[in-house]
């Protein structure tokens, strides 16, 4: 999710995270392969190279709703690399008026599928595409889909609150905050002993989610110095990474678990970290009356 102030003159978007790469060229190795091949139903070599998008719909099915959602949006005349604030607000971004002064709460979901311009939606879905395809065999489709939205929403809650907070009403769009949730609830599950993988090509892989989310976060500090049009929003990447950790701590991967106990342990995740959301908004509620907005 990045702040927006667009001044004039707007340049190209810089990326507002970087792909993991290190993550998508381990995902092509042997060890990644380990992983998918131990999936009930998906094919061994050398079928596996002529993967369908049944391996991972949800993920497909978020890259898919990204993508829609832009491309509707170049469809009515949105430009694909300088959108004005109003047009992306239209199209269901945040700012701390919007969402705590008029009560449009549904923004903090929707903000996770509107992006500034192609760039950031290219390195969004890139890092989404890679890190889904890691976490899907995991927590399953449906734990991808509530890590996406669930996680993407603590960190827009957690950008909205300080951005008020300081006084910013920055607009906010992107789904970065869902894909650090996503690497959040990789470096949690990849730990696990359930897994029937070896502890070194575990390791392998939770080295490389980690440092996709060290990177991303020292180059977030420095694209708000260096880059004054495009701000890069580290609440929102640390709230979302914060809610994917906190979503995986009941989880056990679906690789290796008996699946009624995955299926439990899954339900308590959504639970849980849907109450605490809930109860996140209504206090910034709380302490940011809708009041305070009025002749804004």
């Amino acid at each position: 999710m990045g702040s927006y102030s667009p001044p004039p003159g707007f340049p190209e978007n810089p990326p507002e995270i970087l792909p993991p790469q290190a993550a998508a060229s381990y995902a092509q190795d042997e060890e990644l392969r380990a992983v998918r091949d131990r999936v009930p139903g998906h094919r061994s070599e050398p079928d596996a190279a002529h993967r369908s998008w049944a391996y991972a719909p949800a993920t497909y099915v978020l890259v898919g709703i990204n993508c829609a959602v832009f491309l509707a949006m170049v469809l009515a005349h949105v430009s694909m690399f300088r959108p004005t604030s109003d047009q992306l607000m239209w199209w269901g971004a945040t700012d701390p008026s919007a969402v705590l002064g008029d009560g449009q709460w549904w923004r903090v979901v929707s903000a996770m599928f509107v992006h500034v311009g192609i760039i950031h939606l290219a390195t969004n879905m890139w890092c989404l595409w890679n890190l889904g395809l890691l976490g899907e065999p995991l927590i399953g489709p449906g734990g991808v889909l509530a890590a996406y939205v669930l996680s993407g929403a603590a960190g827009n809650l957690l950008s909205i609150g300080v951005h008020q907070a300081w006084g910013n009403g920055a607009v906010g769009a992107g789904a970065s905050g869902a894909v650090f949730g996503l690497a959040g609830v990789l470096i949690v599950l990849l730990k696990s002993a359930r897994l029937p993988i070896p502890r070194k090509e575990l390791n392998g892989l939770r080295r490389y989610v980690i440092y996709f989310a060290a990177i991303n976060f020292v180059v977030g500090f420095g694209g708000n110095h260096f880059f004054s049009t495009v701000q890069v929003d580290n609440w929102a990447h640390l709230g979302g990474f914060v809610g994917g950790i906190l979503f995986a701590l009941p989880l056990v991967p679906m690789l290796g678990s008996p699946k009624r106990l995955f299926l439990f342990r899954r339900r308590v995740a959504v639970s849980g970290l849907t109450t605490g959301l809930v109860f996140f908004a209504y206090f910034l509620s709380v302490v940011f009356p809708a009041a305070n907005f009025v002749g804004r």
